[in-house]
């Protein structure tokens, strides 16, 4: 079946980090407090915050990759460090993108249903949205430990779908990374690609193939017919 145009569509799916909120933030708060914890030098902040799409592993990494074997106990020890540090810090410095309330607010007053699709754990997830009032508003929630097989692979938009019962045809999906688009490819779904997110160095958002691709919140707010 054809897809629904943006402004058409039955469901809006978004992405986590990246797209819907900025948790860039408390990722540099925690890793920097870590690395001065372990007499390391801080990072600049962009750095990091180029690493957050990858998730924590990737951002662990890059503050003690030079000096610890990633497949290591030690490596695994600094990254369950980091987690605990990043659970008790969620929501200190977290926050919507600027516009999103407002286009989220927008979806609601329509009447169009909004969900998240994350590679982020509902461990940390569950408490992010809650901590941000966002657990009420959003009408379905898709982490990996609720799929046996994640981003790119189109399970978890397709199960998004079902309980929004929703055809994937009628969703738009929402996403910083080519991983995002490929999972809103593979499910049939219209894909948005934002360059506003956290685009690995040396990618282009406009390389990923996605049916859209904006710069802001603003350009999607217009795209979704807002």
């Amino acid at each position: 079946m054809s897809q629904a145009s943006p402004s058409k569509a039955e469901a809006i799916l978004f992405d986590l980090d990246g797209t819907l909120i900025d948790t860039a933030p408390d990722f540099i708060a925690v890793l920097n407090r870590q690395l001065q914890a372990h007499g390391r030098t801080p990072l600049p902040p962009e750095r990091i915050r180029a690493s957050v799409s990858q998730g924590a592993k990737a951002v662990v990494a890059l503050g003690f990759g030079d000096r610890v074997n990633t497949d290591s106990q030690e490596f695994e020890a600094l990254r369950q460090e980091f987690l605990q540090s990043y659970l008790k810090h969620i929501a200190d410095e977290t926050v919507l993108f600027p516009g999103m309330d407002a286009l989220l607010t927008a979806l609601e007053a329509r009447g169009t249903p909004w969900g998240i699709v994350t590679n982020k754990h509902s461990m940390f997830t569950t408490p992010l949205l809650r901590a941000l009032q966002l657990d009420a508003r959003c009408k379905v929630t898709i982490c990996p430990d609720m799929v046996t097989h994640t981003k790119p692979h189109p399970e978890p938009m397709l199960k998004a779908a079902t309980l929004l019962h929703v055809r994937p045809e009628a969703c738009v999906y929402v996403g910083d990374h080519r991983r995002d688009i490929d999972a809103g490819r593979n499910a049939g779904m219209v894909t948005v690609a934002v360059s506003y997110g956290y685009v690995l160095e040396g990618e282009s958002a406009a390389d990923w193939e996605a049916d859209y691709l904006v710069d802001s919140v603003a350009e999607l707010s217009v795209l979704l017919g807002i």
